[in-house]
């Protein structure tokens, strides 16, 4: 009887962090024998970040997981379209359909703290004119906000080394929904105040994916390390049958 090909696990982090959010999971995975990839995401636009991950994905020889935390949520929705992408995982994330922006998606639900926490800073554009706006959170309400469980001094660090988002990435359309045609899997964090936990519940819902709910902050993959990675197993074996 043959048995299906091991699959590597990509990582995408979110808004407002980078590929260390993962720093507490990525040990777990290791030790679990899973092959990783935690690229770091442009967080210019949805199409633009979702391409990138493709491209990824489309270099890495056989079958893939695509892990999405919070925004990179919505990066693994557009980019989980690819042939060799088996299986996908949210984590306090956005879950698009086809055809609807995060702005959309949080608009049918009550606010998050986030949203009086949000910066908009003018940077320049790509290209010789013209001026882009990043989105980054106020360093200040960021541990409570972002990462309420997490160890205060990492917070700190966390709270001055943001990645901003591109404010046209709230707007953005996903171009296509993965989850339609994918296995999916979804964690909840219960005391999310990034997003608003129904949003992750209802775009969850939505797709009929196998979810599991955790008392966590956003970042539940640095409070909670080891529930991530036993959801992330469970993935890979489900679609490595």
């Amino acid at each position: 009887m043959s048995t299906a090909a091991k699959p590597t696990v990509v990582l995408v982090h979110g808004a407002f962090a980078d590929a260390s959010s993962f720093a507490g999971v990525i040990p777990e995975l290791l030790a679990r024998g899973l092959d990783l990839v935690v690229p770091a995401v442009p967080n210019r636009s949805l199409i633009g970040d979702a391409a990138y991950i493709a491209s990824l994905v489309r270099q890495i020889p056989g079958p893939v997981i695509l892990v999405g935390h919070s925004y990179g949520g919505a990066v693994i929705t557009v980019a989980g379209v690819e042939d060799n992408v088996t299986g996908l995982v949210y984590l306090a994330g956005y879950a698009l359909e086809k055809g609807e922006s995060l702005g959309e998606l949080q608009g049918r639900f009550p606010d998050s703290d986030l949203a009086s926490a949000l910066v908009r800073t003018p940077v320049p554009a790509d290209g010789p004119t013209g001026t882009d706006i990043d989105v980054s959170v106020l360093p200040d309400r960021f541990p409570a906000v972002f990462a309420a469980d997490v160890d205060p001094r990492l917070a700190a660090v966390l709270a001055v080394s943001q990645r901003p988002l591109a404010a046209r990435a709230f707007t953005e359309a996903a171009p296509a929904a993965a989850w339609q045609t994918k296995p999916s899997w979804g964690l909840v964090a219960t005391a999310d105040h990034t997003i608003n936990p129904d949003v992750e519940r209802y775009g969850y819902e939505r797709a009929g994916m196998t979810t599991v709910e955790v008392d966590s902050s956003h970042l539940v993959m640095l409070s909670h390390p080891r529930r991530v990675a036993d959801l992330i197993e469970d993935a890979v074996r489900a679609t490595s049958r």
